[in-house]
């Protein structure tokens, strides 16, 4: 049937909404309950696990009383706070439960399954541990945590194709994965790019079947703005609209959001009257896209300046990258994690040295890609463009549950974090009686069960509490806080500056600049190093892969 008649006959007032989140992170399907539902205050619960940029337009129709999620921000350019989420989240106007990206999907899979409960790994030790979701209890295997199954009324999301009875087929990498489809109370509104008449010769691809399906649409580009990875499926892939994520963004942020919403949400009638605003040259262009050497000779074709001085984020991330190498060859690291923003660039970087000097080390993205090639051009972790490159691809559960911290692989994270404090904890969720920020992602569930974790970021007062108000992340597993000012290394338990970087100031300079951006009481240890200056190569290569500065330049 078409998108309107399914979100017409399929979502109630009050309902429980679940939107998947794969490598497609939004729906013609969503778009169309926004437009259906706008002003009517439906008090949907919205159980979604990353709220992009166009997540807010759920807050700004009123259309939501409460969230259950593991990221609340924007996603592109850059991971950064939302002010309709924070408004919204601060007021208590709209409830929010906070997950890791693990831990959800792992709930998402208890419901489908029909548990009491699933194990985990993640959550202990973090300030999400007093959620009612989760309980740590005595078992005969020892202490266990548990989580709670999670079922939503209706599913929502975007596949490639489907065939006429219903069943749908998915592409890799899928992040949550299909269990909240799978588990949904009442089934899923399905909208595909095609449907076809048998899906048998791509039955490896079929994930959800017929009877758990409630509507399939035919919307072509319906995944739009996010893009679709098809691969070897019979339809034609597109690469996400990085310029219309942008758009979002700052309509969040601008007076004139109820005109772009008007626009490109309320107006358009159908997907077809959609398209068009989009226009062909556009739609031409995605479609381009989705040929990863297309891709890839668009991102490389945009010029990194390469006179710019050195800044703060570009010596966190070179520090970093060598921090990470050196680990990588002490512990014999199979992996390392790439996070978000400058962890990712850091996490790169820190790669390619340590595969220069002969170590067999792989990157790892939340998302589901094990063993990928970073893409010139293109920072962004999730970038289509990479997927082909991947030696496996799968979901959180493969990389989150299994290859970060799983008895036969050693990796390393490399993260980010709003707040870093003395122990080593992260706070990426919400200031205590300040603002909120974006969640936990996929944070709390590499900084629990890693081999070990660098955190990188920039040293100021503020980012550096004594202790964090609100735990996302816990540090027992990190190592190392990689800053732009130095090197602050675990001792005892408590993070010391152990390295700064090298110059012509006396040693005592250097480590005052330090001591006195750190907001904490920080010690120094006994035997300081000194990081020599970032090369031109290094900066180079960093540059080249955010020619924007995207990341370098937050």
């Amino acid at each position: 049937m078409s998108v309107s008649d399914a979100v017409r006959e399929h979502v109630h007032a009050g309902d429980s909404l679940h939107l998947v989140v794969g490598h497609s992170r939004w729906s013609a399907a969503a778009r169309e309950v926004v437009r259906q539902w706008w002003d009517r205050d439906p008090q949907f619960e919205l159980v979604m696990l990353s709220l992009s940029s166009l997540g807010a337009l759920f807050f700004r129709g009123g259309l939501v009383r409460r969230v259950v999620t593991g990221y609340s921000g924007d996603t592109f350019p850059n991971f950064t706070p939302n002010p309709w989420f924070q408004r919204a989240y601060t007021s208590g106007e709209v409830g929010v439960e906070h997950w890791s990206f693990l831990a959800f999907a792992q709930r998402l899979e208890a419901g489908a399954r029909g548990l009491p409960a699933i194990a985990t790994h993640s959550i202990a030790a973090s300030s999400m541990a007093e959620n009612e979701g989760f309980a740590e209890v005595d078992s005969p295997f020892g202490p266990v945590g548990l989580l709670a199954p999670l079922q939503a009324d209706v599913a929502i999301l975007h596949a490639p194709v489907a065939d006429r009875q219903g069943n749908v087929a998915v592409a890799a990498p899928l992040l949550e994965g299909v269990w909240g489809a799978l588990g949904a109370r009442r089934g899923a509104i399905v909208t595909v790019d095609r449907i076809v008449d048998d899906l048998r010769d791509f039955s490896t691809h079929v994930r959800i079947p017929a009877h758990q399906v409630l509507a399939v649409c035919e919307v072509p580009m319906g995944a739009h703005p996010g893009g679709l990875f098809a691969r070897d499926l019979p339809v034609e892939g597109y690469g996400e609209d990085y310029d219309f994520w942008i758009e979002a963004r700052a309509a969040t942020r601008s007076d004139h959001y109820d005109d772009w919403i008007r626009h490109w949400v309320l107006e358009p009638e159908d997907q077809a009257a959609y398209l068009e605003r989009l226009g062909p040259d556009r739609i031409a262009a995605l479609r381009a896209k989705a040929d990863p050497s297309e891709h890839a000779r668009q991102a490389a074709a945009i010029r990194p300046d390469l006179d710019a001085p050195i800044n703060a984020w570009e010596r966190a991330a070179t520090f970093a990258a060598r921090h990470l190498a050196e680990r990588v060859a002490a512990i014999s690291a199979h992996a390392v994690l790439a996070g978000a923003g400058v962890a990712n660039l850091a996490a790169w970087l820190g790669v390619q040295q340590a595969r220069a000097v002969g170590l067999d080390v792989r990157l790892t993205a939340e998302i589901g890609m094990w063993d990928y090639e970073p893409m010139v051009g293109d920072p962004f972790v999730l970038n289509h463009g990479s997927f082909p490159t991947a030696t496996m691809l799968g979901d959180a559960g493969m990389v989150l549950g299994a290859l970060v911290g799983g008895t036969g692989t050693r990796t390393i994270g490399c993260l980010g974090g709003a707040q870093i404090d003395r122990f080593g904890n992260i706070n990426s969720t919400v200031i205590p009686d300040g603002p909120f920020l974006v969640g936990s992602g996929g944070g709390n569930d590499v900084a629990s069960v890693a081999t070990e974790n660098v955190i990188v970021a920039t040293l100021t007062r503020q980012r550096t509490p004594a202790e964090c108000g609100y735990i996302t992340s816990p540090g027992h597993s990190v190592r190392a806080l990689v800053t732009d000012l130095g090197v602050l290394e675990k001792h005892d338990g408590e993070l010391v500056l152990a390295a700064v970087p090298a110059g012509d100031e006396p040693m005592a300079d250097r480590v005052a600049r330090a001591v006195e951006a750190c907001g904490w009481d920080l010690a120094a240890a006994d035997h300081l190093r000194e990081l020599p200056a970032p090369t031109a190569a290094e900066i180079a290569t960093l540059r080249g892969w955010d020619p924007h500065g995207w990341f370098l330049r937050a």
